[in-house]
C-alpha cells in the first residue's frame, strides 16, 4: 500500500476514534451513539490504531 494512503487511513482512524469517544462521553450529541459508554471505550483504541498505522507508514521506506 502506498505510504500516503496509509498515513491518510491512520489520520482518518484517529479522527473517527476521537469522534466516537466524544459521542460516547455525550459531549457530542445527536446520534444513537451519544451517551453509550461502549463508544467511549472503543474510540481511544481506534485512535491508537490510527496513530500506529500513520507512524508505521511514515517510518516505512
Amino acid at each position: 500500500m502506498n505510504r500516503r494512503v496509509s498515513v491518510v487511513i491512520g489520520v482518518v482512524l484517529v479522527l473517527v476514534g476521537i469522534l466516537w469517544t466524544l459521542q460516547g462521553l455525550d459531549i457530542l450529541g445527536g446520534s444513537g451513539m451519544s451517551g453509550v459508554r461502549l463508544w467511549a471505550v472503543i474510540g481511544p483504541f481506534v485512535a491508537l490504531i490510527g496513530v500506529i498505522v500513520a507512524l508505521g507508514a511514515r517510518r516505512r521506506r
